[in-house]
């Protein structure tokens, strides 16, 4: 069964930009569509971005729209998300999933403070 690691959160400061990354392993991540969650405590976990099997087909939410990208490279395995112009209110623990299945990573922090 695939499994999924993030990394790359971090503390930054607004206006910075940070890259996120989602690694498989187990199975081949090109069969999946890919999603990228957040959580900020006390609140429902949300859809920030997904992606296509084959990346073709992107969606965002509108709160990260022109400045997240979610992107793959599936000779890497790997799902991204570059988030730009980051906002304090983008402070949550990020999480990459894969879509309609219970595989979940097990979340990286990002913090947006100055």
């Amino acid at each position: 069964q695939v499994q999924l690691v993030e990394s790359g959160g971090g503390l930054v400061q607004p206006g910075g930009s940070l890259r996120l990354s989602c690694a498989a392993s187990g199975s081949d991540l090109r069969i999946y569509a890919i999603g990228w969650y957040r959580q900020i405590p006390g609140k429902q976990r949300e859809l920030v971005a997904d992606i296509s099997r084959g990346g073709g087909r992107t969606n965002y939410a509108d709160s990260v729209k022109g400045r997240f990208t979610i992107s793959r490279d599936n000779a890497k395995n790997t799902a991204y998300l570059q988030m730009n112009s980051l906002k304090p209110e983008d402070t949550a623990v990020y999480y990459c999933r894969v879509q309609q299945s219970s595989i979940w990573g097990q979340g990286t922090q990002v913090t947006v403070s100055s």
